[in-house]
């Protein structure tokens, strides 16, 4: 067990070191510490869990890097709460926009670091994903308190589609990975990147936010029309483990989205 949580605990030491360079850098208050802090928490002990669960001693190479986005997420949750919560410095806006540049451009060195060092696992690629949902709703926190609460809908589609798995069984599987489905997911990452630099006027923000929420809207309904026509059959095979190669696709799509 000593061996498993070392990886975590190492990226929960990784987050308080962030959250302590943000602090230093443009000051973190009481709301943007309990943020980060929650996140470095939430995420040592899911992937903590994750890692006991599948008997793994250590993290993979690609999993070190994606655990590296995911204390760069932290201190973007710190920042969108101290935001939310007060005034917002132009040092806390272009450090916000800096990190989640990072963020997201590492988001694609851990899938290419995956294909090449053949260490691509279903682990990894969920926690791939979730720590991209995670970014992409703090984003969407961040950007809806000045464009408009409707800009959640950007972040909490991962969340809402998790819920839809409770009442529907059918839900649960998963429809083939589609490349359209990386890039509605790169989108949704830079278009709220760009918004949240506020280097666009109120009303092109919008409008780009608007169709980055209906390209969402077409890649989620085209899953869930795919999996509403398998569904019999992916019943049927529900227990067939994923092949390695699904397992890579998954690691290296980036992305919530299908």
């Amino acid at each position: 067990m000593r061996t498993v949580q070392r990886g975590p605990w190492l990226g929960f030491a990784g987050q308080l070191a962030v959250l302590a360079a943000l602090d230093a850098g443009v000051g973190l208050g009481r709301a943007g510490w309990f943020a980060g802090v929650c996140c470095g928490l939430l995420t040592t002990g899911l992937l903590g869990l994750g890692l006991a669960r599948r008997g793994a001693g250590a993290l993979g190479p690609a999993d070190r890097v994606t655990l590296v986005r995911g204390t760069l997420v932290g201190g973007v949750a710190a920042m969108t709460a101290d935001s939310i919560t007060g005034t917002v410095a132009p040092e806390l806006v272009w450090n916000l926009v800096g990190i989640t540049a990072v963020a997201l451009a590492l988001d694609w060195v851990d899938g290419q670091v995956a294909r090449r060092t053949r260490t691509a696992s279903e682990l990894g690629a969920r926690f791939d994903m979730e720590v991209d949902a995670l970014l992409i709703l703090v984003l969407s926190a961040y950007v809806a308190d000045s464009v408009g609460p409707w800009v959640l809908l950007i972040g909490a589609a991962r969340y809402l589609r998790l819920l839809a798995c409770v009442p529907l069984a059918w839900m649960r599987a998963e429809a083939p990975p589609r490349h359209w489905g990386k890039v509605v997911a790169a989108i949704q990452g830079i278009v709220l990147t760009v918004v949240a630099a506020d280097v666009l006027p109120a009303q092109a923000s919008a409008a780009v936010l608007a169709g980055a929420l209906g390209l969402l809207a077409e890649s989620f309904g085209r899953e869930v029309w795919w999996l509403w026509r398998h569904r019999h059959r992916l019943e049927a095979t529900r227990a067939v483990p994923a092949s390695p190669e699904r397992v890579t696709a998954s690691q290296d799509a980036g992305g919530f989205a299908a």
